[in-house]
């Protein structure tokens, strides 16, 4: 199966993917975002293989970005993994590990790197339509530090989803079905200590 998915934001950037499921387990992906400032467009390809009881992915991205990652499930709840990335411009690498606990109505995630990058999150499920996020992120080296919430909706015809953060950043992304193929996609993002605000649309096409 082929999926296309295009957005388009008033700056003039236009982000594509491209996902093809070659086999039951094997995927292949391609991400692309174009710009008219030079240096600033970035491609990446993924190709992701889903096991039994775990999955992998290796990636290959523009300006010599190489990078890979494996999760293996320990218990029927409990998932651990590792991944690495090497960039060949800059010279710099990094590995992390990262655990996963989820259940039926829950997901807890934490992520360690060898870049300073701590990472926490949370999802608990209200609902069959409602759920609600909320994550924390430390960064040593720049010892910054940011949290957010966010919220998932199901409609019959449609999916919302949105978060605000520490930084004064609000999001929203709307999915609206058009038919069984064809998906209509809105999204906007207000930052109000930046005063930068960034709207967009698309069209997801496929299953």
């Amino acid at each position: 199966r082929l999926m296309l998915i295009g957005r388009i934001a008033p700056d003039g950037r236009l982000n594509g993917r491209v996902k093809y499921e070659v086999t039951e387990n094997l995927f292949a992906q391609m991400n692309a975002q174009l710009t008219n400032e030079p240096g600033y467009s970035q491609g990446m390809f993924n190709l992701d293989y889903k096991g039994k009881d775990f999955r992998t992915q290796c990636q290959v991205g523009n300006n010599g970005f190489y990078g890979g990652n494996y999760i293996q499930s320990v218990t029927k709840n409990l998932s651990l993994g590792t991944e690495g990335f090497w960039l060949q411009q800059q010279r710099k690498s990094g590995v992390g590990f990262l655990a996963r606990y989820d259940t039926k109505n829950m997901v807890a995630t934490g992520q360690i790197a060898s870049t300073g990058l701590v990472s926490l999150s949370y999802v608990q499920k209200v609902s069959n339509k409602v759920s609600l996020a909320t994550d924390f992120m430390y960064n040593h080296m720049s010892k910054d530090v940011t949290a957010s919430v966010g919220y998932d909706y199901i409609m019959r015809q449609s999916r919302l989803r949105g978060k605000v953060d520490t930084n004064g950043a609000v999001s929203a992304l709307l999915e609206e079905k058009i038919n069984p193929y064809a998906t209509l996609v809105l999204s906007a993002e207000i930052d109000h200590w930046k005063k930068d605000n960034k709207f967009g649309f698309g069209v997801r096409v496929g299953e």
